[in-house]
């Protein structure tokens, strides 16, 4: 990729760009620099097509997320004007679009380290589940006795019903149209013994309801979040500070056991998840 970059747009882009290329199914995505035109990567685009034959189609992501569905912004590119693929991650295969749905490669690690996670005969709940990926590995590799999945965006919804179908976790995986807070009022309060918040927009806002989805003895919360950081600030030491000022203000009796950083999403700014046990509410 380096080279490619390197011989398409010259070293100063190449280092800007070469480690900003994401491969989704048979789609490439591009994330675009601050400050750059998507449409300058149109040369880049079309190589990566010429060179690369399992890419197809190749998108430019513009920088952010959008809406209550958090969607990112694309600008085709080159190749095949489509933006639904199969995606393979940990042996299970995801029908995304990438135009309809929240979708990020840079989860990898973090879906199958949290389904290592996850002890036999646990429920779990995901408020944010998209299109299943975090829930689905879990029923694959884990033995969980029921994975809540909530996700309040209708098209994320209809792919997870495809997906759990795909990966024969049906009746473990159990898919739910709504907001999250609502369906854990309505249905969800005291079942959890561990429950997911990868939406890091929402997640303090609703960690009074991942509380309230909990069991009454040690249970589990994984908190992911957007920190920034001052001058002289760490991020782990932020991001502990934070989780622990909310769940103090909420009452809970708490211990964080682990600050792992994701990446680098801006300029000291990192997607961090914050592993918490809850002691009781």
């Amino acid at each position: 990729m380096k080279r490619i970059a390197r011989e398409v747009l010259g070293e100063d882009y190449a280092s800007r760009l070469w480690r900003r290329v994401e491969f989704i199914g048979d789609i490439a995505l591009i994330r675009t620099p601050l400050g750059m035109d998507p449409r300058d990567l149109k040369p880049l685009a079309e190589e990566l097509i010429r060179r690369l034959p399992y890419v197809k189609s190749v998108w430019a992501a513009i920088p952010g997320v959008l809406g209550e569905y958090r969607l990112r912004r694309h600008v085709w590119l080159a190749g095949e004007e489509r933006s639904e693929t199969i995606y393979r991650e940990h042996g299970c295969l995801f029908r995304v679009d990438i135009n309809k749905v929240y979708v990020s490669p840079s989860l990898n690690y973090e879906h199958i380290r949290v389904a290592r996670l996850v002890k036999p005969g646990e429920v779990v709940v995901n408020m944010f589940a998209g299109a299943g990926l975090f829930s689905i590995i879990i029923a694959k590799y884990s033995k969980p006795r029921l994975v809540y999945s909530i996700d309040i965006n209708p098209h994320a919804y209809n792919y997870m019903v495809e997906n759990i179908e795909l990966n024969k976790v049906k009746g473990v995986v159990e898919p739910i149209l709504g907001d999250a807070k609502r369906v854990i009022e309505e249905k969800l309060v005291g079942v959890a013994d561990r429950v997911l918040m990868p939406y890091p927009e929402l997640a303090l806002e609703y960690l009074p309801y991942a509380l309230k989805a909990l069991r009454d003895t040690r249970r589990w919360i994984h908190i992911y979040l957007h920190v920034y950081t001052g001058k002289n600030e760490h991020w782990r030491i932020k991001a502990k500070s934070i989780i622990e000022d909310k769940l103090r203000e909420l009452g809970a009796k708490y211990s964080v056991e682990n600050i792992r950083k994701i990446r680098n999403i801006g300029p000291r700014t990192h997607q961090v998840v914050g592993d918490v046990s809850i002691i009781n509410k």
